[in-house]
């Protein structure tokens, strides 16, 4: 499920977004603040885009530059980019950690979220407990560091950190860019 608040192209930019083929699709959250270069820079490679969105970048610069995109956007963005001809799902969180993207994990499954109150809910009862190295570190810093949470079980995907997982046989690559 995804919710997005509406600043960019309000009537034609829901999500997810797709490339022209619909094989790549994107939820994010955030702002890609050099979208207006990326997308003319994309547009004169031959990309064609369905909205004037600023995250439709995102899906085109992925497959113009394959893995490299990341390193192309300018902005502050938490995203889920699903890759069906190669199986491959990436999550990704912007330079600074501006927008948040948390991961829960539980026999097998990974659910990811901007907001944390969401996976609590997936955290079976009697197993949600604090996280006392999170607490400590809040306590001593005012402030809980990546990938820490306050919750046990919840991390946090550091800043300028991409995870890949392959859908073939749920392997994970977690890079910093």
């Amino acid at each position: 499920a995804m919710r997005r608040l509406s600043i960019i192209d309000i009537q034609g930019g829901s999500q997810p977004l797709f490339n022209e083929d619909k094989t790549v699709a994107l939820i994010i959250n955030g702002e890609i603040y050099n979208y207006i270069e990326l997308r003319d820079e994309l547009k004169a490679k031959g990309r064609a885009f369905a909205t004037g969105s600023d995250c439709e970048t995102v899906v085109h610069a992925y497959e113009e530059y394959g893995d490299a995109f990341i390193d192309h956007l300018r902005g502050m963005f938490a995203f889920c980019l699903y890759d069906g001809k190669k199986g491959i799902v990436i999550l990704g969180r912007d330079r600074l950690g501006e927008k948040p993207l948390y991961l829960y994990e539980d026999g097998g499954s990974l659910a990811f979220s901007s907001e944390m109150k969401s996976l609590i809910t997936l955290i079976p009862k009697g197993q949600k407990k604090p996280n006392h190295d999170a607490l400590y570190a809040y306590f001593h810093y005012q402030y809980i560091p990546d990938p820490l949470t306050a919750i046990s079980g919840v991390r946090k995907l550091p800043p300028a950190t991409v995870l890949k997982i392959d859908l073939r046989d749920f392997s994970q690559s977690e890079k910093r860019y």
